[in-house]
């Protein structure tokens, strides 16, 4: 499993939270329950399984709701 954190536009309020969060959690290969939006941050964070979602697909999820990703990155 590799960590990601992603920085999107600033958030400017709680649904926005929620649907990122969602959209995360339900894609093959995202683990659900390490997946956490930071608010005050703009940050999302989560560990994925590179062999199932890659972070471009997890970026695209985000942009597809209408959120700008500004920088990603991953680690083991």
């Amino acid at each position: 499993m590799k960590k990601a954190t992603i920085q999107t536009e600033p958030l400017t309020c709680p649904s926005c939270v929620q649907k990122i969060e969602s959209a995360a959690k339900s894609m093959e290969g995202v683990d659900k329950d390490s997946v956490k939006v930071l608010f005050n941050s703009s940050k999302v964070k989560f560990d994925f399984d590179e062999g199932k979602v890659s972070l471009e697909d997890v970026e695209n999820a985000i942009t597809a709701l209408g959120y700008e990703v500004v920088k990603s990155q991953a680690r083991d």
